[in-house]
């Protein structure tokens, strides 16, 4: 198993800190009190790395795509920074809710704490992935790269919905954090990262279809972007760095090639 690393916690907003439910390896944020920036840091790192973990935008998998990846990372001297972001919809604590872009909002917040002397990579596992992606596609944030996996980067748009036919995602503001953000569909070009961009999917994930990543590689194929994309035949949706029951075990390690070689 492996250990929980040292941190240390930097509020980004307003509000009591956040106390994770559960027990380690398995904890989470069923709800988000504050915004935070949960740094992971190495004595010589070679880079910086924004984790940004999934649940749906319904809840955060601290450990399962965050703490863990963050020590993964670690062990690769990259500095990480787990992004613990609010909620789109979720209750503000003030009589109201949280904006579509609250997540977002949150993430340009996180990357002005972490410096800018080094190499800054964005990572983004389910719905992670959708706000990483958003991230890398924003004029602000110069980064050498965006590592995206198993995640709803376009086909929740109400558009490219795949499944065609399927309901929009409650609440309101969730929804139209996707419409607003389809990543990776070259007829919305300001959802298109001008980095570098590696995809980790599974082919017969039933919760993220395959169709996000397919409109990915069509866009970059078209457009000739800098994209690796990977689908694992066997792989569930979730797999992260826990399962290594198939071929999907190897992009941990084909992810830090990937990072090696983009790193400016």
């Amino acid at each position: 198993m492996i250990a929980v690393p040292s941190l240390r916690i930097i509020p980004l907003s307003e509000g009591e800190a956040n106390i994770p439910e559960g027990t380690w390896p398995d904890r989470k944020l069923a709800a988000v009190t504050r915004a935070e920036l949960w740094a992971f840091e190495v004595p010589q790192p070679k880079g910086r790395v924004l984790i940004c973990a999934g649940g749906g935008y319904l809840q955060l998998m601290t450990d399962r795509e965050g703490v863990e990846v963050a020590a993964w990372l670690n062990a690769d001297d990259y500095n990480a920074y787990l992004l613990v972001h609010r909620l789109p919809g979720a209750a503000n604590h003030q009589g109201g809710v949280w904006p579509a872009d609250i997540a977002l909002a949150d993430g340009l917040a996180a990357l002005k704490e972490i410096g800018s002397d080094l190499p800054l990579f964005l990572m983004g596992l389910s719905s992670g992935g959708h706000l990483a992606g958003a991230l890398a596609c924003q004029p602000e944030v110069t980064a050498s790269g965006v590592l995206i996996a198993y995640a709803p980067i376009n086909a929740n748009h109400r558009d490219y919905k795949a499944p065609k036919g399927k309901p929009d995602y409650p609440p309101a503001e969730k929804q139209a954090f996707y419409n607003a953000w389809p990543i990776g569909i070259r007829a919305e070009p300001h959802g298109v990262p001008a980095c570098p961009v590696f995809l980790a999917y599974a082919l017969h994930d039933t919760a993220v279809p395959v169709e996000h990543a397919l409109n990915f590689i069509l866009t970059a194929r078209d457009a000739g972007l800098d994209l690796d994309a990977h689908v694992f035949g066997q792989a569930p949706h979730g797999f992260a760095l826990r399962d290594t029951d198939g071929s999907h075990a190897a992009w941990p390690g084909l992810a830090l090639q990937w990072m090696a070689a983009k790193a400016i």
